[in-house]
């Protein structure tokens, strides 16, 4: 793997993470400002998704990189 290579596949989980966080973020947010909205399952699959979606993108990016 190049270093060009490396450095995209960095940079890429970089961006998946900072969006993760964001999204995870954005979830807390809406749990604590509508607490009428706040079902533990649904929250927990909102989160479980997010992260689930970030391994699945860096396994990808790496997958097609090399």
């Amino acid at each position: 793997m190049s270093t060009l290579d490396l450095a995209l596949v960095l940079f890429v989980g970089l961006l998946l993470v900072l969006v993760s966080g964001l999204v995870l973020a954005g979830l807390a947010y809406v749990t604590h400002r509508h607490p009428r909205l706040e079902k533990p399952l649904t929250v927990a699959f909102g989160g479980g998704g997010v992260l689930v979606a970030v391994v699945v993108g860096l396994v990808a990016v790496v997958a097609l990189t090399t």
